[in-house]
């Protein structure tokens, strides 16, 4: 609880006020949950929100929340507010969100039926002011400043919900040029559009304020109402009726009854786990770290820094320490130095012993032996190590010729199974949570010493050895945490294994035709431009062809084309929204617009290609394991995953990736509709089995039952619908989704459907139960035992809750695909090494695995990629591999 000042301050906020401009003042766009929940207003508010707490450091606190449109304003004025739209899809879900928020910060969230937030914050303002403590009021509604004086002022949002105006009396009065008190008089004549409340025609602001301080009150203004001369006058006196309904609206109710008192207001600690389980809903770390940095004054028990004693290994000491330290347990290690694009060099590394002893040193100035004893302790599958993050550190140990064996455990893959969906696994943020400490470099000795590059060596190594401590400790904790949540089984026999595996891949790189990806990028340079070329003839004129604005005014102005979706920055300009136009008018400008856009794209992709060649000819993709809830692997620098494989200019790119020297072949292998075998495994449909058992085609076999005709008949219309329809049904879709795809209308759709589970009732019911269970226990789960948690399953939000089920369809058949072909890849890397093969793994990307094949080892590495990935594991549909080989990843499709 926060100690009451000597000036005790209570900080009233207007949720739906400030959330609103939130909304408006962050684009939705940049800001969702993995899940597709819209968090901009959350966002935005949450950050308002830790601003003004670390900014005004208020003792007392509540947030005011609307709870409809409808109070005791509406029988007066019916009209009151009538002309408001409703609120943006994107906006609804979001106040629950924040109240929420709220929650975990242990903040009251005051609401009460046929009033507004305005009336409780003025009736709280009020008492507080008898209990004799000051009022700061938070909100982006004028109407509040009435309530100004020498001990309330508002905080009013000049922009967004950043740059707050502080309205005292003077500040009013300088604004308005009368007084708070006058002010509800003045807002009364003036009126409020967004309210709906009319003004007085002909009469501004100027001449509003102007009859207030000329008079004194609105009261007096009425009363003397054949003074006012001229038009103003007229106007003036033939709208009194609405001024004094105006002016009895805009009074704000001083005395509701709350059942709340000031005292119940204090500021209370918040629970580190509900803000952790609320955060981690929403994605926002760095807000958390925010938090936890500017308001460590309402921690209950504020979390210690991790002190750790650290002694520098001097030359020729290091062999002793080893012998000394990690004999009896796993040794925390924490590397410094660089690595990017699978190389890299580690300057420093630090040790931390269960023992309790921690150290340091700079790898430049090991003795020979200091060299030998830590290449042979790090290579020690028996010497266990765990490390944060480790494929980076490996890069850099491999550099220096320090492969490393024994890796117990990666605490940034512990939290990730442990925490599926999480945007980052940071270590300090991971050890605050989990071992309530904070790693703080202040922790250092006093008696640093700086080294000749300039760089505090002394401080540099001993945050370090507080890294391998804290990773020592993080990893216990973790351990229990896995234990709770199941997923340790997983993560020693498929995860940690893989971070080995996808270091030597990254190392190894696969080999690129340069100067065939110059004359590509060159050609599609050239498409960019007559796309251009061709969409400006089709208007006469040039346009930005990526602007939405420009693009707008062609559209739906010169053009006068059906409107699309409303957002609020005009008519969507997207790809999906274009396509379905042009299939609407066939208009040549939207025929050239979508070429552009296409093209545009290829050469972006053909371009970032080009700056990833390393100088050894080759391009070295990062692998990440924590980045996708469902336990895909994804690729950055360059992203090989979003290379286009289904068009013919797509596939060109994909012939620019070449064998290297050396070798004889690439060997591409992937697993044949391995999401719909998953489906018929876990859903034991006997009529999926027998389609995949019947050994023909298995879109027309499952579409020669739905529609009852022979195998012979199907059409291939008919293998498209149903091929839509098994593939969707695994994402949760939907009779409309299925009717956009299709491009049928939803009643058929519909139909489809029903046809479709009438034949395949397994499949029917194994959907239903999968999201039954999952709602009963807060999680969907892999063959594997990979979880994936979904709270939002028992939402009151029906978005969040949908959106939920799709998730809860999904993470069970996408989780497994992506389990057993990490699986099939272990088997393989460790086949290759067994046999005694000089080919290797250079890449997965989603199904496939791309191999470069030595010299005379084509049939045994072909032969061994089928068993290994048809054995990746046991389903009641056998696993089927396709394989193809090339001198191009092209050359080498199937």
């Amino acid at each position: 609880m926060v100690d009451v000042a000597e000036s005790p301050r209570l900080l009233l906020l207007d949720g739906h006020s400030l959330a609103y401009r939130a909304f408006f003042a962050l684009p939705v766009e940049n800001f969702s949950t993995t899940t597709g929940q819209p968090t901009n207003a959350v966002y935005g508010f949450t950050s308002m929100l830790i601003n003004v707490l670390r900014d005004e450091q208020p003792t007392h606190v509540a947030v005011a929340f609307d709870v409809s449109r409808k109070t005791f304003r509406n029988e007066m004025y019916p009209e009151y507010k009538a002309n408001r739209s409703s609120s943006p899809d994107e906006f609804k879900g979001q106040v629950a969100l924040i109240k929420e928020v709220l929650a975990a910060l242990r903040i009251p969230a005051v609401e009460q039926e046929g009033y507004e937030a305005d009336d409780i914050i003025a009736t709280l303002a009020e008492r507080a002011q008898a209990d004799g403590v000051d009022v700061l009021i938070c909100t982006g509604d004028r109407d509040t400043f009435q309530l100004v004086n020498e001990r309330v002022t508002v905080l009013y949002p000049k922009r967004g919900v950043s740059d707050l105006s502080r309205m005292t009396p003077d500040a009013v009065q300088e604004r308005y040029g009368l007084s708070p008190t006058q002010y509800p008089d003045f807002a009364a004549l003036r009126g409020d559009p967004s309210d709906n409340l009319p003004n007085i025609p002909g009469v501004g602001e100027k001449t509003a304020a102007k009859w207030v301080v000329q008079f004194g009150s609105l009261e007096q203004l009425v009363e003397r109402a054949d003074e006012v001369k001229g038009k103003a006058g007229d106007a003036l006196r033939a709208h009194l009726g609405q001024v004094m309904t105006n002016r009895q609206v805009t009074e704000l109710v001083r005395d509701m009854e709350l059942g709340l008192h000031t005292d119940q207001l204090v500021r209370q600690s918040w629970d580190r786990e509900d803000v952790h389980r609320v955060f981690d809903t929403l994605q926002f770390r760095v807000l958390r770290d925010r938090l936890y940095q500017t308001l460590e004054a309402a921690e209950p028990e504020a979390a210690g820094v991790l002190e750790v004693e650290a002694s520098r290994l001097e030359p020729g000491t290091l062999a002793g320490w080893l012998a000394e330290h990690t004999a009896d347990g796993p040794t925390g290690v924490s590397v410094r130095g660089t690595w990017a694009r699978a190389t890299g060099d580690a300057t420093e590394l630090a040790l931390a012993s269960t023992d309790g002893a921690a150290a340091w040193f700079e790898t430049a100035k090991l003795t020979p032996e200091d060299d030998t004893a830590l290449a042979a302790w790090l290579a020690d599958p028996e010497q266990l190590k765990v490390m944060h993050d480790a494929k980076g550190p490996l890069h850099a140990l491999s550099a220096r010729g320090w492969p490393v064996a024994g890796l117990a455990a990666d605490t940034a893959l512990s939290a990730f199974i442990a925490l599926p969906g999480q945007r980052s696994y940071d270590l300090a943020d991971l050890v605050l949570r989990f071992v309530g400490q904070e790693l703080r470099s202040e922790s250092a000795p006093a008696d640093v010493q700086l080294s000749l590059d300039g760089g505090d060596e002394d401080q540099l190594g001993h945050d370090e050895a507080v890294r391998a401590r804290a990773v020592l400790e993080l990893s216990a904790a973790l351990d229990d945490e896995l234990g709770k949540r199941g997923g340790r089984q997983l993560l020693d026999d498929v995860e940690l294994p893989l971070v080995g595996v996808l270091a030597s891949m990254e190392r190894r790189g696969i080999g690129i035709d340069v100067d065939y990806l110059e004359g590509l990028e060159s050609s599609f340079a050239a498409a960019v431009a007559q796309a251009a070329a061709d969409a400006y003839d089709a208007i006469g004129h040039e346009v930005n062809l990526g602007s939405p604005k420009q693009l707008q005014v062609v559209l739906f102005e010169e053009l006068n084309m059906p409107k699309t979706k409303r957002t609020k920055t005009g008519y969507t300009t997207d790809a999906e929204a274009l396509a379905e136009l042009y299939a609407k008018t066939e208009h040549p400008f939207l025929e050239a617009l979508l070429r552009h856009r296409d093209a545009s794209k290829l050469r972006v992709t053909v371009e970032g290609l080009l700056k990833s060649v390393a100088p050894d000819g080759r391009i070295h993709t990062t692998f990440h394991q924590t980045i996708a809830a469902t336990g895909r692997l994804s690729s950055t620098d360059p992203n090989l995953q979003n290379i286009p494989i289904r068009t013919a200019e797509g596939r060109r790119i994909r012939q620019a990736f070449v064998v290297g020297d050396g070798y004889e072949s690439l060997l591409t292998a992937d697993y044949s509709q391995i999401e719909m075998r998953i489906m018929a495994h876990l859903s034991d449909d006997e009529g999926l089995i027998e389609a995949f058992e019947s050994g023909m085609d298995f879109h027309s076999a499952t579409a020669s039952r739905v529609f009852g005709v022979a195998a012979a008949e199907v059409t291939g219309e008919m293998r498209a619908k149903i091929k839509a329809m098994n593939y969707g049904l695994a994402y949760g879709l939907s009779a409309y989704g299925l009717s956009k795809q299709l491009t049928i209308d939803v009643a058929e759709a519909q139909r489809l459907m029903d046809e479709y589970f009438e034949r395949f009732g397994g499949v029917r019911d194994y959907l239903r139960e999968v999201v039954k269970r999952a709602a009963a226990e807060g999680w969907t789960q892999t063959i594997l035992g990979r979880r994936r948690y979904l709270p939002d399953l028992t939402s009151d939000n029906r978005q969040r809750r949908e959106m939920a089920e799709r998730m809860a369809l999904n993470a069970p058949i996408q989780g497994s695909a992506a389990d057993i072909i990490k699986v099939a890849m272990l088997g393989v890397e460790r086949a290759l090494a067994s046999e005694g093969l000089a080919s290797r793994m250079l890449l997965q990307v989603h199904d496939e695995l791309v191999l470069e094949v030595a010299p005379g080892e084509r049939d045994t590495v072909e032969a061994l990629v089928r068993r290994e990935m048809g054995a990746a594991h046991g389903l009641r549909v056998p696993l089927e591999v396709s394989v193809g080989a090339g001198a191009t990843w092209q050359d080498a499709a199937h």
